[in-house]
């Protein structure tokens, strides 16, 4: 299990470490509970197990990458879950259907927990979206840059929208408005995490106004 990033506060510094460290990395102090600013905190990490995240879009390193690892140079792969957890994802086979594989990826809520009718249609949708000649081998030839994983999410989610009576999306917004934010937000966290690994933490002036980092899991 990957361990935690946690965050905490001592002679106006925010220290990043895995463990509150004995002294104080920037001034020497003995750190004792009622010396700290504040308690530390644990930080959010952005990766999230896709298959206890129903109906999201996900994203995860592709699966010939070597370790599977968001290192800013792999490719990456995209598929969408159902209510049960299985990833329904396009590869150059056609759709295939992951009961495992996903447990370290990014996702994007695409339902609200209040829209029960969708939930309920949502595995229907899916299957039937998955099943047309669009994703058939035979039909239809995969492509890296016109027909992949990312154009078979995006079509379905267009399908999902046009079905509700909602506007669909264009892949520059789709991809500004929900993919970019979590990626950041993934990059930051990375190499923070890479950081403490070699140096044990890594410390910057506190700032008093600091606003938390956080993503919203807001649905399309």
């Amino acid at each position: 299990m990957e361990r935690s990033v946690i965050r905490l506060s001592h002679c106006q510094k925010d220290i990043f470490c895995f463990s509150v460290p004995e002294d104080c990395p920037s001034c020497g102090e003995v750190l004792r509970g009622n010396r700290l600013q504040e308690a530390p905190v644990s930080l959010p990490s952005p990766f999230t197990n896709g298959h206890k995240s129903s109906c999201c879009l996900l994203v995860a390193p592709a699966h010939d990458n070597q370790g599977r690892d968001f290192d800013g140079t792999s490719d990456l792969h995209t598929g969408i879950s159902n209510t049960k957890g299985v990833v329904y994802n396009y590869t150059r086979g056609g759709v295939r259907k992951d009961q495992s594989g996903w447990e370290r990826c990014v996702s994007v809520p695409l339902v609200r927990p209040d829209m029960f009718h969708l939930l309920a249609q949502w595995d229907q949708y899916l299957d039937h979206f998955s099943d047309g000649p669009m994703w058939d081998p035979a039909w239809h030839r995969f492509d890296e840059d016109h027909q992949n994983c990312f154009t078979y999410c995006l079509h379905f989610i267009n399908s999902v929208l046009a079905a509700e009576g909602r506007s669909t999306l264009s892949k520059e917004t789709f991809t500004q408005s929900f993919i970019l934010p979590r990626m950041r937000r993934v990059t930051k966290y990375t190499t923070l995490f890479q950081h403490i690994q070699r140096h044990q933490y890594y410390m910057v002036d506190r700032q008093e106004d600091r606003q938390e980092d956080t993503e919203e899991d807001r649905a399309v």
